[in-house]
């Protein structure tokens, strides 16, 4: 008879499984881009899709996506736009480590919806932090005119890349374009801000207004290829460096301007030969409870991701609900902390909840956080966790002072940090765990994540407490049913918008990741961020 752990066990791993199928379901679906008929219709003219460009460019599974599910669900009533109509993730280059941007010409002639922009700037945000060459691949109508308004003007918008792209060439960090479509208006200054640029014979125009606006404006007939083609723009303007007969020569040619250029050397970032770990990987699944109340062991689920299963735990005994150790990671060497989700007592013989942030935890983790920016030894933040304790007990004890150490020390933390939010990742806690606000270099959820201020059945039952009570002041009398109907309409909302799926498509999370691909995430990760110099770490006032 199979012991109660075992069919636990056998539950977590078919549920996680499960949601795992989703996820690929939908992952599939949204390679497809605008659909099968537009990616047909774009080879028909001689073209590649988005996706193929990407796929012949990297070096053989190179190519790691990031924000696969960005504006997904968000923009129905304009037709969607899967991967906000652009694909962006690192990639080797001819063994050089890059970032890639292309526009998905198949949704909405690859125009920018505001996911897009938000996209596009974190695909450079990336490129910054990690000293990391951009290939972008442009094929875009340019700003999608329905949503203007939420694209263009702001600091966060569309402008903001061309700034990018003045800064980044200021760092020193590479920047290619291949023209491989059209080019339109503000779009055109990208490639031009590139380093160099290539434009492909009878597909790629560029110009900053397109034959009808001309035509509008001065009353000027004139055909797209004489205003903007390739012939003209390398052999008359002069505005593009280089001409490539079809999608194919192009992207040869990026190889070949990639191959020659100098490597970055790698920075103070510590690795050796990688050793797998001693548990199996697949473990994963069973480890973690498909309901996220349940308890667990954190270092079962450590000992499956980091080599040879072996941690070296930092002050193991003390704050136990925060489990901090040194590890090495394909390699790498990190300090990983961890949300512990299993009760314990304190040595006061006080019981501690798991997933709950005490004062001795939040005093662990700072003081870890510091010793590994004082050995320049990147983080790694698992996060299921509910928040800081509350309570008078709590309070009388200085959680806040505590709380703002740990807060501090992540805010002002330089070395990379990379965030992976494995379960509940709940308000301060988010922030204390270096969630999106903290800058992590990488972050990516499991699709187990919930993101929010608060679970979905507390908030649920503080806002039908709020409308009960608003309502009864407006005389409505309301009986047991007609409040539980309330509080379940407020609850299904809240637990949407506290998905992965959610947070993904805004962007909160890079990535949303098989659990047992964690391992090889980080380490991609972390082969980016080597590139970068490591800033001096001062961690500002912390109050004693």
């Amino acid at each position: 008879m199979p012991s109660k752990q075992d069919i636990q066990f056998n539950k977590n791993e078919d549920e996680l499984k499960l949601a795992l199928g989703k996820l690929n379901q939908r992952l599939e679906r949204i390679k497809l881009g605008g659909g099968e008929a537009k990616l047909e219709k774009l080879k028909a003219k001689g073209k590649w899709t988005a996706r193929e460009r990407v796929e012949y460019l990297a070096d053989e599974d190179s190519f790691m996506e990031l924000g696969a599910f960005a504006a997904y669900e968000m923009y129905e009533d304009h037709g969607g736009a899967p991967a906000a109509g652009v694909v962006t993730g690192l990639a080797k280059i001819q063994g050089r480590p890059c970032i890639i941007i292309a526009n998905d010409a198949s949704v909405k002639a690859g125009a920018w919806f505001p996911m897009t922009g938000k996209k596009n700037l974190r695909a450079q945000e990336i490129a910054i932090e990690n000293r990391l060459p951009i290939v972008y691949l442009v094929d875009s109508a340019g700003v999608y005119l329905p949503m203007q308004n939420e694209i263009f003007p702001d600091k966060e918008h569309f402008g903001r890349i061309f700034r990018n792209n003045a800064q980044i060439s200021s760092k020193g960090i590479p920047q290619i374009a291949a023209i491989m479509g059209s080019c339109v208006a503000g779009g055109a200054y990208l490639p031009i801000m590139s380093d160099e640029s290539i434009i492909v014979e009878g597909t790629g125009s560029i110009f900053l207004a397109g034959p009808y606006l001309v035509k509008a404006a001065i009353g000027e007939n004139v055909d797209k290829e004489t205003l903007g083609g390739a012939t003209t723009q390398t052999e008359i303007s002069g505005v593009c460096d280089y001409k490539a007969k079809d999608d194919k020569e192009a992207l040869d040619m990026i190889k070949d301007l990639m191959g020659k250029m100098g490597h970055t050397p790698l920075q103070e970032l510590d690795r050796i030969e990688a050793q797998p770990p001693k548990e199996k990987q697949e473990d994963l699944l069973g480890l973690f409870p498909s309901d996220p109340t349940k308890q667990y062991d954190t270092v079962e689920l450590l000992k499956r991701i980091v080599d040879d299963s072996k941690l070296t735990f930092y002050k193991e005994d003390y704050g136990k609900t925060i489990i901090t150790a040194y590890a090495r990671i394909d390699g790498w060497s990190v300090g990983i902390v961890a949300n512990s989700r299993q009760v314990t007592k304190n040595a006061k013989g006080e019981m501690q909840f798991g997933g709950v942030i005490y004062s001795d935890s939040a005093d662990k983790a700072t003081r870890f956080i510091l010793n590994c920016n004082q050995k320049k030894i990147p983080l790694i933040f698992l996060h299921d966790v509910t928040g800081f304790m509350v309570g008078k007990r709590s309070e009388h004890g200085g959680i806040i002072k505590d709380g703002a150490k740990m807060v501090n020390a992540v805010a002002n933390s330089t070395v990379p940090k990379i965030s992976i939010i494995m379960g509940n990742s709940y308000g301060a806690g988010n922030y204390a765990m270096c969630g999106k606000a903290y800058d992590p270099r990488f972050i990516a959820a499991w699709p187990t994540a919930k993101i929010a201020v608060m679970g979905g059945s507390q908030a649920a039952k503080v806002m039908t407490q709020i409308e009960v009570a608003s309502l009864q002041r407006k005389g409505e009398e309301l009986d047991a049913d007609k409040e539980n109907a309330i509080f379940e309409r407020i609850k299904a909302k809240y637990d949407h918008e506290t998905t992965a799926y959610y947070a993904a498509s805004r962007l909160w999370v890079d990535e949303i990741i098989d659990p047992r691909k964690t391992r090889d995430f980080i380490s991609t990760c972390l082969e980016a961020a080597s590139h970068a110099p490591i800033e001096k770490f001062n961690v500002g006032v912390i109050q004693t």
